[in-house]
């Protein structure tokens, strides 16, 4: 017994003796460097004060709202943008009912349709000189998209290229010339993980061709204006966030060009948009030129395809492969189901039929097996 007690002893001194050599090199300045992080954030929180210039874009609902009152709430002084004048009031209203205490100005709401890129200068120039200042600009606004490439409209992908690529992208150029001139400034652009990498999703309907690509463009935008602008102290920062909560996929375009009109089940249960805005908000603190929010396996996918891309691409084939082959038996199996039970009750066979029924079951298990062996 005593033995036993002295071995036990002696294990645990050898796992001190471990942590101590390995764990509290590594642990101690991670907690000085958290510690620090907070602090900091803080400071740079209460920075964030009425002097502050704030401009969302599709702050009418979903993140962008979220947005609005997560910068709102810390003073910020907050235009609100959106094609929606009646929505953009409500939120507007309901910050003010919100945050009663804080101590800023009212937000300004420009119901704006940012697709209309030759009218855009004005309109953004004259509520810009409201406040005579922009310091934050956050392009949230943008539409998705759910279709195959070969049944696509091109007019639907020049559409969505031109709400997600060219609007966010024009605004920029308009309030670029400001931060310059007053030598300081942020633009976030919210992209997605599709602009990181396209997946092929489960559903047919689920594909995204035209939003990735959009994102895609929107990344290599964003890489380069950081770059041009690194001596302007201009910052930019792409957020690239995975499923959220919001009605994007209700309002997303079909390949003809029709409202898709479904929540998506990903949608649904994706991250709440006030997680999501306080995580941007975070990012801006911080000053971060990327961040992604999202699960585990869309991070593991990023990774993937920047270290192993013939990997990825052959997982995502694969992926691609098993929807057709679990599809195809699916609708073969049921055409041939029904021939039988036709041809079979005829004759009142009803436990032929049966037999029959039991044999395609098998079957249609023995495809999806092979489905899942090829990926």
């Amino acid at each position: 017994m005593k033995n036993e007690k002295e071995e036990t002893l002696a294990g645990w001194k050898i796992i001190w003796w471990l942590f101590k050599l390995f764990g509290l090199p590594i642990t101690i300045p991670w907690l000085v460097y958290h510690f620090y992080d907070i602090m900091l954030q803080k400071r740079k929180k209460i920075a964030l004060n009425n002097k502050v210039v704030v401009m969302i874009t599709g702050a009418s609902s979903g993140l962008g709202e979220a947005l609005a009152h997560t910068f709102y709430s810390l003073g910020c002084r907050i235009i609100l943008v959106s094609r929606r004048k009646e929505e953009l009031e409500r939120v507007k209203n309901d910050l003010m009912n919100t945050h009663q205490t804080v101590p800023t100005y009212p937000p300004i709401v420009l119901s704006l349709d940012l697709t209309d890129i030759n009218n855009l200068k004005n309109k953004v120039s004259k509520i810009i000189m409201v406040h005579g200042r922009i310091d934050i600009l956050i392009n949230n606004a943008g539409i998705s998209y759910r279709g195959e490439i070969i049944d696509t409209n091109v007019d639907v992908d020049i559409k969505v290229m031109l709400s997600n690529y060219f609007s966010q992208v024009a605004l920029s150029k308009i309030v670029l010339p400001y931060m310059i001139e007053q030598k300081s400034g942020h633009i976030i652009g919210i992209s997605s993980v599709q602009g990181r990498i396209a997946i092929p999703f489960r559903q047919v309907s689920s594909y995204k061709s035209a939003y990735a690509a959009s994102k895609h463009a929107l990344q290599a935008w964003y890489d380069t204006a950081r770059a041009e602008l690194c001596d302007k102290n201009i910052k930019f920062t792409v957020v690239n966030p995975g499923y959220i909560k919001t009605s994007l996929s209700l309002n997303a375009l079909t390949g003809n060009g029709q409202v898709y009109g479904i929540m998506d089940k990903t949608t649904e249960s994706g991250f709440q948009p006030k997680y999501v805005a306080e995580c941007i908000l975070k990012s801006v603190l911080k000053q971060e030129k990327e961040v992604t929010i999202a699960s585990f396996s869309p991070k593991c996918a990023i990774i993937l395809r920047t270290l192993f891309p013939s990997l990825y691409f052959w997982i995502m084939q694969k992926h691609i492969l098993k929807k057709l082959l679990h599809g195809l038996s699916s609708f073969a199996i049921v055409i041939f189901e029904n021939f039988v039970k036709m041809k079979i009750t005829k004759n009142n066979d009803l436990k032929l039929y049966a037999n029959i029924k039991a044999w395609i079951k098998s079957g249609s298990l023995y495809l999806y097996l092979c489905g899942l062996i090829i990926t």
